[in-house]
């Protein structure tokens, strides 16, 4: 881990030796290929299942034909309809008051808000966006851009009449670069924007600047955009770029759609789905479920928040004390990645392993999450896609789940070499990819929250398409209870979760527009 500096005293002095000899001791947990042979503390010895009563009852499920019909049936239609379209005139102001750029980091899903919290906070300033900057994840180690991911053409030409956007700036500002603002303290650069910023601090702060020089440059940004009190034509525009601006770029789209067809028609004998992915599948034509597995190194080290602050990096430390069935090695080998990963500002939980699956506040293993779908009634029939970047402890963690559901596919086993060609090694492609066949699934789950579980949460439910929402809490109580029967599990799991299938959730104060599309992004008939 060159590059990073220690100050290590006193108790510190121990922990910062431990870190420094970690790449050393355990290259498992730093391979970039995740293909280090197994020791004691690797990753890829996967414990034995944790539920095996259950699990045993599990694979030995019958499920019934009016389960099945049921479980397949899209959500009814409560009378919400998309509405983007703001109730003013869309109008550009007569001069722009200079350019707007944005620095944002995170994974994709985060970044896509912030892009679209980019395009409001332009039109609050009647200012010019450039096209916003992504930058590097410090995990994922992903530069693409956004024209790599989206189709700029596109993005432009659906908000022409909303902003002004540029794809690079004039020649007179082309010293305004990443690198300009990483050197030294800039005038133009505002770092102090508070998370969750009103539309009035921008005018307050922001507008001086753009007056002053004719350009500003905001970085951190993400989540820099207030949820609440913002006017309706701003809330507008923001769905209307989450939900039609922003489009994949066509090699992504084409794909998504090859895999998508792949999974309807096993067989091959039919071509693509095309542009009709979004009306309900016929009687007849193959279904499938999208599982969103978020279990990679990263979430079992820290946690399934997508905040940031520092009572996140608190509850990241709280869910630390997870315990995901590695025993005393798996737990010291992700203490120590959290040490490296964030140099010791997460810190110690102070709840059990108990207390925090009583709260659901652990993510769901692979093993967890197989006997919440079987629970609910799908079967060794169901074709399920699995969603997810790099699963801790990679094919021997998700054998149980792939015992479940041995139709279980993924981008590895559906698109041919050449295909995976193009997005290989890069993380938001892949996550771009999962996101398209989330969109064109009859159903889709995640088993644990996070940005792109609450992105897809929300487009699903703009779309009126279902969504299964784990209980969390239910979840960890009853899979705390280790002499339950798989009938009693069943049946509180059903039971559980009937109403959280994707039907509509009024936005609440401070909660997210793009999770709850309703009712800022909506009409209700």
């Amino acid at each position: 881990m060159a590059g990073l500096q220690y100050q290590t005293h006193g108790k510190g002095a121990l922990a910062g030796l431990l870190v420094l000899l970690i790449p050393v001791f355990l290259p498992s947990l730093f391979s970039p290929l995740g293909h280090a042979s197994p020791s004691m503390f690797s990753e890829w010895n996967a414990p034995k299942p944790r539920h095996l009563r259950l699990l045993k009852s599990a694979l030995q499920r019958e499920t019934t034909n009016a389960q099945q019909s049921d479980l397949w049936i899209p959500l009814a239609n409560e009378g919400w309809r998309p509405s983007v379209e703001s109730t003013k005139p869309p109008s550009l102001p007569e001069k722009s008051q200079g350019y707007i750029q944005v620095f944002l980091d995170g994974g994709l899903n985060q970044q896509r808000m912030g892009i679209c919290d980019a395009v409001a906070v332009a039109k609050i300033l009647n200012a010019t966006l450039v096209i916003p900057h992504l930058e590097v994840n410090p995990v994922w180690q992903d530069s693409s851009s956004f024209m790599d991911i989206f189709d700029v053409d596109h993005f432009i030409n659906a908000l022409k009449d909303d902003i002004s956007i540029v794809k690079e700036l004039p020649y007179e500002f082309s010293w305004s670069t990443r690198e300009y603002y990483a050197t030294a303290i800039r005038a133009t650069r505002i770092k102090t924007a508070p998370v969750h910023a009103s539309a009035n601090w921008y005018l307050e702060n922001v507008l001086p600047i753009l007056q002053s020089y004719g350009i500003a440059a905001i970085s951190p940004f993400s989540h820099r955009l207030a949820f609440d009190n913002l006017p309706m034509d701003i809330q507008r525009l923001r769905c209307k770029v989450n939900f039609q601006a922003l489009v994949f770029v066509p090699h992504i789209s084409a794909l998504g759609d090859a895999l998508v067809s792949r999974l309807r028609n096993p067989s091959g004998k039919s071509g693509a789905l095309g542009k009709n992915y979004l009306q309900e599948s016929t009687e007849g034509a193959g279904k499938f479920v999208v599982l969103h597995l978020r279990f990679d190194k990263d979430m079992a080290a820290h946690s399934i928040c997508s905040f940031i602050s520092l009572v996140i990096v608190q509850d990241m430390a709280a869910h630390s004390a997870c315990d995901f069935g590695g025993g005393k090695a798996e737990k010291l080998a992700l203490a120590k990645y959290r040490q490296v990963l964030w140099q010791g500002r997460v810190l110690n939980s102070q709840f059990t392993d108990e207390e925090l699956r009583n709260q659901g506040r652990c993510p769901l293993t692979p093993e967890e999450i197989g006997l919440l779908l079987a629970a609910l009634g799908f079967d060794n029939s169901t074709r399920l896609y699995l969603a997810s970047h790099k699963v801790y402890g990679g094919e021997a963690r998700i054998s149980t789940l792939r015992k479940l559901f041995p139709l279980m596919e993924d981008k590895k086993s559906l698109a041919s070499t050449l295909e995976r060609a193009q997005i290989k090694g890069k993380a938001s492609l892949l996550a771009a990819v999962d996101y398209y066949v989330s969109m064109h699934s009859d159903i889709f789950i995640s088993a644990s929250p996070g940005n792109m579980h609450n992105a897809l949460v929300g487009h699903r439910t703009y779309e009126n398409l279902k969504t299964i929402r784990p209980n969390m809490a239910l979840l960890g109580q009853l899979f705390l209870n280790k002499s339950i029967s798989w009938s009693d599990f069943q049946q509180a799991v059903i039971e559980g979760h009937e109403n959280r299938q994707g039907q509509i959730r009024l936005k609440k104060p401070k909660q997210s527009i793009y999770t709850y599309p309703a009712p800022d992004c909506m009409c209700h008939a």
